[in-house]
């Protein structure tokens, strides 16, 4: 394709060569520049691409897109000016890949909590219904169940050029739906630009990543920029920010939920450890449905879901039907079985909302003592720590507080500012920095009717301790005590 059609969206300004060249691949990276790449200097956080910029011209880039002019770029080499090469990078890659996600049903899913659990169930139940559905999210980028060709490299919302590389090939495998995650990072830094969203869903709003947006506001503002960019939005009824939603959407609004009016509305919630059962009202209509997942978040979950398909044009029974076919997501809710009779759930919890969600809901289906293993990350919001610990304290007979993934961070100075707050209950509780040693004493504590709650992880299979990055998944560990 020529470097002017892939620009021709965009204002830009040509500081030296011709736009008239043919461009075979677009890159940010300089390490994988091939012949007549087009590189694209982004500045992120902890890097600029811009001091790239020369070695992806000896990698055998032809033209170089930046914000400002670079230093000893050969005449011969095009150099293209923008004010936001994030943003047109996006354009760029919708472009280069044929502007895919208007070829397919975009349901876009953003909110603090629930982002994995909802484009779960809605594959699941279009899946059922004989849809080729796609998934891009936090566990796995995959289409049809099978799992994408197009490297992985975010762990949630990829960058613009995998975005729409793997929705590219979703194309290829035929996908009519894909239900993707959308966090505040990828809407603050451009990443889903131009894409097509159709629908877009909102789960809730609880403290999180307040080390990247710096306050709640600012945090909410990223994840309302969603509903600029599609054509129908959903949203939890029973959530603080809805009405600012209803009233800056630019497009109509539907609402679900549980306490408050909504267009889905659950009712007779009934909870068990195999899951969770309820009435669905919608317009004048009454569901009966069943969900294999316990939690009242898991209500709401399926809340979404159920919305979403609907307007994917799928009949209430339909998606009833498709609802019976979820048994589960990894690392969300996860129960380990073992024969002691103790109740394991590995989840990812790793904010004090979706914490004290967890617990609740174990403590809704457990007559039993309730022990949660947990920690915090590293270079992560400091502020979320304490009110953890107190969380935890509140909603737990016993705490084991550990370690998460510390990144650069002294592990015992995180787990000391979580003790702050779990020092505000009663609770006993034990500091056990080593992870694998803190499940284990959780486990050798618990009785027959006790429920471990292990906490943080999820489906990661890896522990980040400064520059090194180690094997570690915490159901592994779990079967492995068991096992002995």
């Amino acid at each position: 394709m020529k470097l002017h059609e892939l620009l021709n969206e965009l204002s830009y300004e040509v500081i030296q060569g011709t736009v008239d060249k043919e461009i075979k691949n677009i890159c940010w990276d300089s390490r994988k520049v091939e012949s007549d790449s087009l590189f694209i200097a982004v500045k992120n956080r902890n890097v600029d691409r811009h001091d790239f910029a020369a070695e992806a011209v000896k990698n055998g880039a032809a033209a170089v897109l930046v914000e400002h002019e670079v230093l000893e770029i050969p005449e011969w080499v095009t150099m293209v000016k923008v004010k936001n090469s994030k943003r047109a990078m996006a354009a760029i890659a919708h472009k280069y890949y044929g502007e895919p996600s208007k070829k397919f049903n975009l349901i876009g899913v953003t909110g603090t909590n629930g982002k994995t659990s909802v484009t779960y169930f809605i594959s699941k139940i279009l899946y059922s219904a004989g849809r080729q559905a796609g998934i891009i999210g936090t566990v796995e980028n995959s289409i049809g169940g099978k799992k994408l060709k197009t490297e992985k490299l975010n762990p949630t919302t990829p960058d613009s050029i995998e975005l729409q590389q793997s929705f590219a090939e979703m194309i290829k495998e035929g996908a009519t739906d894909v239900a993707m995650e959308v966090t505040s990072s990828a809407l603050d830094q451009e990443r889903v630009y131009k894409c097509d969203f159709n629908i877009g869903i909102f789960t809730n709003l609880t403290q999180d990543h307040l080390e990247e947006h710096g306050t709640m506001e600012n945090y909410k503002k990223a994840k309302m920029k969603l509903f600029k960019m599609c054509k129908k939005a959903i949203i939890n009824a029973d959530d603080i920010i809805a009405q600012d939603i209803k009233l800056h959407a630019d497009c109509p609004v539907i609402t679900y939920g549980i306490e408050n009016d909504a267009d889905f509305r659950a009712s007779n919630i009934k909870y068990s450890l195999k899951g969770v059962s309820f009435c669905l009202n919608y317009n004048g209509m009454t569901k009966k449905v069943s969900l294999s997942v316990p939690g009242k978040f898991s209500v709401y979950n399926a809340l979404a879901a159920i919305s979403a398909c609907y307007f994917s044009n799928l009949t209430l029974d339909e998606i009833i039907l498709g609802i019976n076919t979820i048994h589960g997501v990894p690392g969300r809710f996860e129960v380990v079985p073992n024969d002691k009779d103790i109740l394991v759930i590995v989840d990812y919890a790793h904010s004090p909302d979706s914490l004290k969600n967890i617990l609740i809901s174990v403590r809704e289906i457990t007559k039993g003592n309730v022990i949660t293993v947990f920690g915090c990350g590293g270079n992560r919001d400091k502020t979320k720590r304490p009110l953890m610990g107190e969380i935890a304290g509140n909603l737990s007979n016993l705490s084991i507080i550990t370690s998460d993934n510390p990144r650069m961070e002294d592990p015992k100075a995180i787990i000391e500012e979580i003790e702050q707050g779990m020092l505000k209950t009663s609770c006993a509780y034990e500091k056990i920095e080593n992870r694998k040693e803190g499940i284990f004493e959780a486990l050798n504590r618990a009785n027959k009717g006790d429920a471990v709650i292990i906490a943080g992880k999820g489906h990661e299979t890896y522990q980040i301790l400064r520059e090194k990055i180690i094997h570690f998944d915490d159901k592994e560990v779990v079967n492995e005590y068991f096992n002995k």
